[in-house]
């Protein structure tokens, strides 16, 4: 048996379930019929996203909620150009997001910035010109 290399949920624990929601909402993304009051999912391309309530994730994963600082984890959404990602940033910052890193040219040749949604959660916007995007907005990346 193989592991297949895929991700078919991202699961973000949130403080507020319905102030998240309607973050994400205003970026133009839909709850799907598949909610309910404790939970919300977002189906993206490929994949979905859920909110849950994070002391609830945290006992459902048998794991302590102690929020301090950086998670070690980020998401990111890549873009077709430097214009796109400055539009996305500034949409983001519209909806309710945190300015974290202004986007810039950076150290591997692309541009990128950071924000944070309402609870925190890191999103990195990138244009990297040597990975480009499938129709779908998929990074192509080679074997």
């Amino acid at each position: 048996m193989t592991f297949d290399r895929r991700v078919s949920l991202i699961t973000l624990g949130v403080a507020d379930v319905e102030r998240s929601a309607a973050f994400y909402e205003k970026l133009g993304w839909t709850r799907s019929s598949a909610s309910q009051e404790k939970i919300v999912f977002i189906r993206l391309k490929g994949l979905a996203l859920a909110l849950f309530p994070r002391h609830e994730l945290a006992k459902d994963a048998g794991v302590a909620d102690t929020p301090s600082g950086f998670s070690g984890v980020t998401l990111a959404h890549n873009l077709e150009s430097p214009e796109a990602v400055d539009d996305a940033f500034a949409l983001a910052l519209s909806a309710g997001a945190t300015r974290v890193k202004t986007p810039e040219k950076v150290f591997w040749g692309g541009y990128s910035g950071y924000f944070a949604d309402p609870d925190g959660h890191l999103w990195e916007l990138a244009h990297n010109p040597f990975s480009p995007l499938d129709k779908d907005g998929h990074m192509i990346l080679p074997d």
